[in-house]
């Protein structure tokens, strides 16, 4: 049927006011330069830009996987792509944003697919120019691409200053390379760097009250899902193949998706069957449903889960509806910043702050995360952390646990934090922090940083404050 014009609605782009021909309407290049066009607009993280087509139907299940490693590899590179397209663009009097998008997203490809064909990358980019521009774009992007496979990519060599250098080979900004460079140096800022380029994998966590690790593996296997024990947590599996959120086990709650980085905060913060616990930025609920299967309704066992935002908090119940842990979780909308005017003083045996922050640790996963971040966050985020902590302490019992994390792994608002809430707050000291042997090298001066290359999860810092009798 051929489109019906709406003049009352003003189409949102070219783009959107025609269809694509046959030959792209389920090209995953085509989906994957939609997504980054999103995503570079400020419209939504890759991460969900993906899950979003992924749930569809728009491709089939190999174009799928395509189109995802296409836009995470292209948005990780960007920084190092554009060096390599630079001096075939050099001459161009402007570039499209969306030009220069297909251009990035075809020498990802080039460079890093070994499975894909050059000519098959060409052809299609070609055609795509075609359909979202003219002919004369077509020729352009060809003639950019054709040049780039004769002439190769330049060195990076070529870049005399060693910090720029290192952040385009990492495709990191040069503020947040100097920053990792000052914190961990520079052979580890590259390894760290040079991690974030391989996929990120999927663990989850299995409620071991219920079903062991070994057997939730074989209980995977007929579902058609590979898995192995995760190292970092004795309650995580790392999935090999498959979709874990489609296996019978996720279904009926004996499993969930989660990082295994996140799954050391509960066994951590250690709650009793009879504890009363505050999760004070709780969203979506992965750790508030870990603490709850520490608790039991029946000795009195709680955990209170907050968030600021109400359709979060919907989140927090729906989780704890699945994985059928209802009877000890309260969710609640609420600023973690005014939990002092909304609890009595030494309400909670067990506090956990999982603080809003940059998201550092998260570049795997949401490699555009690089790219929204400035170094005024650092100045700004630690202020909300410290207010935020300041509020909880005094809703800690005697005796009681708070645990600071973040899935970040800048200091200025991980140690740095501690810090300076420990030199105003007499009553509160470091607590041990039990961690399996693995993770030990990860602990310093009490307080565990775990690096995204380390064990290939998301990066996470993790303290333990005590309050004192």
């Amino acid at each position: 049927m051929d489109d019906v014009k709406q003049p009352q609605r003003k189409p949102r782009s070219r783009a959107a006011a025609k269809r694509p021909p046959q030959a792209l309407r389920h090209s995953a290049r085509l989906a994957a330069l939609t997504a980054l066009e999103r995503v570079a607009k400020g419209g939504a993280y890759s991460n969900l830009l993906v899950s979003e087509v992924a749930k569809s139907g728009q491709l089939a299940d190999k174009d799928q996987r395509l189109m995802t490693e296409i836009v995470y590899g292209t948005i990780a590179r960007q920084q190092l792509l554009d060096y390599y397209l630079s001096p075939y663009l050099k001459h161009a009097k402007k570039v499209e944003d969306w030009v220069r998008l297909l251009l990035r997203l075809s020498v990802f490809q080039m460079l890093y697919l070994d499975k894909v064909p050059d000519h098959g990358i060409l052809n299609e980019a070609v055609e795509i120019a075609k359909f979202r521009g003219n002919p004369g774009t077509a020729k352009f992007v060809n003639g950019v691409l054709r040049n780039l496979q004769r002439q190769g990519i330049p060195e990076l060599a070529a870049i005399k200053d060693p910090t720029e250098r290192l952040a385009t080979e990492i495709a990191m900004p040069i503020w947040l390379t100097e920053k990792l460079i000052q914190q961990i140096g520079i052979e580890a800022t590259r390894k760290l760097g040079l991690s974030l380029f391989e996929p990120s994998h999927v663990s989850a966590r299995v409620d071991t009250r219920f079903v062991s690790r070994e057997d939730a593996i074989d209980s995977l296997k007929e579902d058609g899902i590979e898995a192995r024990e995760s190292v970092v947590s004795p309650y995580g599996l790392v999935a090999e193949k498959g979709f874990l959120a489609g296996s019978l086990l996720f279904k009926i709650g004996r499993l969930t998706v989660q990082d295994e980085s996140s799954m050391l905060v509960a066994p951590i913060l250690n709650p009793a069957p009879d504890s009363q616990v505050l999760d004070a930025c709780a969203a979506p609920g992965g750790k508030t449903t870990h603490i709850a299967t520490f608790l039991d309704k029946n000795q009195g066992g709680k955990v209170v889960a907050l968030d600021i935002h109400q359709q979060k908090v919907a989140l927090i119940d729906e989780n704890a509806a699945r994985l059928q842990v209802s009877d000890v979780v309260e969710a609640r909308q609420m600023d973690a910043r005014q939990v002092h005017e909304n609890f009595a003083p030494e309400s909670f045996d067990r506090i956990l702050i999982d603080a809003p922050c940059s998201g550092l640790g998260l570049m795997r996963r949401k490699p555009d995360i690089k790219y929204g971040k400035t170094a005024a966050d650092f100045a700004r985020l630690p202020l909300i952390q410290r207010e935020i902590l300041e509020s909880c302490a005094p809703a800690l019992k005697k005796q009681g646990i708070l645990v600071y994390s973040t899935c970040t792994i800048a200091e200025e608002e991980n140690q740095q934090v501690v810090a300076a809430f420990l030199a105003e707050h007499p009553e509160f000291e470091l607590a041990e922090l039990p961690v399996a042997a693995p993770l030990a090298e990860a602990v310093k001066d009490g307080m565990l940083t775990l690096y995204p290359d380390r064990f290939m999860t998301d990066g996470f810092f993790i303290s333990c404050l005590k309050k004192r009798g």
